[in-house]
């Protein structure tokens, strides 16, 4: 009986995965910075280029004046805001809203530390004083701060936010639709003052953080815990649609398309019920930018109730990219200015009209009609 012949060709390909770990591992089988395989790749180490030959457009200046109506008081000093005016002048940004979401003390150096040097170049909003608010007798004295806060140059209140555990997380348990916030709600009206209002988060948010969330590290990061106390995604949005209801004199503006990115439908059904609704698109511009054909319809049917915001930061490179895609066509693009998502991005193209309106003329409409002290 002669001897068995060893299969070469089978033996050649167990040494051969056998192997290869090996040479990964000293790199004799890569190209420096690669990789040994997408299975040992981190999704946070994932950072794709696109490779495509198509036009890219870079835009240093908004094509039309625009009013930032979603910022922060990230500017700590007067030289940190000299710096933010420089900024903004470079890119075309005639005017930004400060939401300090402040009352007290607060609130007046925000004011001061915005309005001294730069009167004309930022608005700044107010907050809720909820000071005993579950207390019997709740409501004069916070009318009262507003009221203050007003008269000292407060042209707006918020941001306000719940995210479904109350106004102030663990500390303010009442939504926008309880009834102790009517006579602030009232009070705003009487005042002319718009309320930016917060309200949970995007539905990925709400999604199983596992591999079949489209939207994972972004997710992960503020995701909306389900448990006891904590209002679901349609819950929260629900106590918005009720105070939009029940009080018809207050303009709201709901921040961050009233986080109904993955279902615009349903703030355009609110769009034409409520007309003392609006929103604003800071923040969201990773979230609309993979579907560009939907969203440029959307904001060209809703162009009369959409204001541009930003709500990160003051980099010139960030407000450069949010002009690229409300302004361009480009297509598939990874913007490294803006976000913790992994989708390429796309230009809505929008019409002149509707830049115009959403930079812009929307606001400014909505600031007429506060009452000046």
């Amino acid at each position: 009986m002669k001897p068995a012949i060893p299969n070469f060709r089978h033996c050649r390909a167990w040494i051969i995965t056998l192997l290869l770990p090996l040479f990964a591992l000293n790199g004799a089988a890569q190209t420096p910075g690669e990789t040994a395989g997408p299975e040992q790749l981190l999704l946070k180490d994932y950072h794709p280029r696109s490779i495509y030959e198509i036009p890219q457009t870079r835009v240093e200046k908004a094509r039309y004046a625009v009013i930032d109506a979603h910022s922060h008081a990230y500017a700590k000093t007067e030289a940190d805001v000299d710096a933010w005016v420089r900024g903004m002048d470079a890119a075309g940004i005639e005017k930004t809203v400060i939401l300090s979401g402040a009352t007290g003390k607060a609130f007046d150096d925000i004011f001061a530390r915005y309005k001294a040097r730069h009167p004309d170049r930022f608005e700044v909003w107010c907050g809720f004083d909820y000071t005993g608010y579950d207390q019997p007798g709740f409501g004069p004295g916070a009318a009262a701060e507003l009221e203050r806060c007003h008269r000292a140059g407060a042209t707006g209140v918020g941001e306000i936010i719940d995210k479904g555990r109350g106004l102030r997380a663990k500390t303010v348990t009442m939504h926008l639709d309880d009834p102790r916030m009517d006579p602030l709600l009232e009070k705003c009206a009487d005042l002319g003052l718009p309320i930016n209002i917060h309200v949970g988060e995007d539905r990925w948010m709400y999604e199983p953080m596992d591999g079949t969330n489209d939207g994972l590290m972004n997710a992960f990061q503020w995701k909306i815990p389900t448990e006891a106390g904590v209002l679901t995604h349609d819950e929260v949005l629900a106590t918005l649609e009720n105070a939009v209801k029940k009080h018809p004199r207050v303009t709201f503006i709901a921040c961050h398309f009233a986080n109904c990115c993955s279902g615009l439908g349903r703030l355009g059904e609110w769009f034409d019920r409520y007309p003392n609704l609006y929103a604003d698109n800071s923040a969201r511009y990773e979230e609309t930018a993979p579907i560009p054909r939907f969203v440029s319809r959307f904001y060209d049917r809703y162009q009369d109730r959409l204001l541009y915001g930003t709500d990160m930061g003051s980099n010139v490179e960030m407000y450069r990219t949010t002009f690229r895609i409300l302004e361009t066509e480009d297509e598939h693009f990874y913007p490294e200015t803006l976000g913790n998502y992994h989708w390429p991005l796309h230009g809505f193209g929008l019409k002149d009209g509707v830049l115009e309106k959403v930079y812009r003329g929307n606001l400014l409409g909505i600031l007429k009609n506060v009452k000046r002290p």
